[in-house]
């Protein structure tokens, strides 16, 4: 179990240090950031100056170790355009995305646990297939559309909830939850139809096995039998589809962000694109990598504690 562990925190560190080296030389462009910074108008000779000043013209390898090094300590260095530090600016846009993906994983294991259980016990009657065709349908829904569609219901004709803005909880938790509902919603709903279909696969495959077959013939009920002896082996894989619908849910909230006009992550990362603030765009993009591939850590983990057979497999 321990080794099982470390094995995977260095494949974590490793996986950090490949993607930040990539990200860096990706983005770098030698001068470019000085260009950008000073415009198209600007000399070489300026250009120049200020590459010389910033450090653009030491070696590749030198700017990177002062980059990661300083980075994995929440320094990201200041911006050329607008002369803040970004690291402030980057953990307080990532607190709000946090809320977002937060709300919105929670939605879909709303949605896709007792969608996905209740699709599996009525598999081969008419409910069955009527509650599987739902999943399908939002499933074919792009989380955009999802959000576009929720607005003009319910901001726009039933005037229920607000179309965009953004409340910080710590000040007014009711307007918090009232301005996030309908940006949950965009992103839950339509995970949550994902997310349903692995759910009712594993439901069925566990209903299949000679265990649950025995525990159904001394008289249990599918479901009780299910919920007594079946719910921790099916639970398995779903926890590792919940993993990527994690990283998935992430990304999505680039977009979900931008429609809502909420202040995270997303949309910073987008503005800071626009606005060809290549310092910011090359800090959003570590920080949303890196949390991806902490997300993966974490669910390897869990995945190791709750499957015995890997258990196992690590004691010999």
């Amino acid at each position: 179990m321990l080794w099982q562990l470390l094995r995977r925190c260095l494949i974590f560190l490793v996986s950090t240090v490949a993607a930040s080296s990539i990200i860096f030389w990706i983005i770098d462009s030698g001068c470019g950031p000085a260009q950008t910074a000073l415009g198209v108008g600007a000399t070489p000779d300026s250009v120049a100056a200020l590459c010389h000043q910033t450090g653009l013209d030491r070696p590749l390898l030198v700017q990177y170790w002062d980059w990661f090094s300083a980075a994995i300590t929440g320094d990201f260095g200041t911006s050329y355009i607008s002369q803040r530090p970004i690291g402030p600016q980057i953990f307080d846009q990532l607190s709000v995305t946090l809320w977002l993906v937060a709300g919105g994983i929670v939605v879909a294991l709303l949605v896709a646990v007792p969608l996905g259980m209740a699709s599996a016990l009525r598999h081969g009657k008419v409910s069955g297939s009527l509650l599987s065709g739902i999943s399908q349908v939002g499933i074919a829904v792009p989380a955009f559309v999802a959000a576009l569609l929720l607005v003009l219901l319910f901001a726009v004709k039933l005037r229920w909830l607000p179309a965009n803005g953004y409340v910080v909880p710590a000040q007014d938790p009711a307007q918090f939850f009232v301005h996030m509902l309908l940006p949950w919603l965009s992103l839950g709903l339509v995970q949550g139809a994902v997310l349903a279909r692995y759910v009712r696969s594993a439901v069925l495959d566990e209903l299949g096995q000679d265990y649950l077959r025995t525990a159904r013939a001394k008289g249990l009920t599918p479901a009780a039998a299910l919920r007594r002896h079946g719910l921790r082996n099916a639970s398995i894989p779903v926890l590792t589809v919940i993993g990527v619908q994690l990283v998935t849910v992430l990304v999505g909230a680039v977009v979900i962000e931008r429609i809502f006009t909420i202040p995270g992550i997303g949309k910073g990362l987008a503005d800071a694109a626009q606005g060809q603030d290549l310092l910011t765009v090359q800090g959003m993009v570590l920080t949303l990598v890196v949390a991806a591939l902490l997300i993966s850590f974490v669910v390897d983990v869990l995945y190791t504690v709750i499957d015995p057979r890997l258990r196992q497999q690590a004691s010999t």
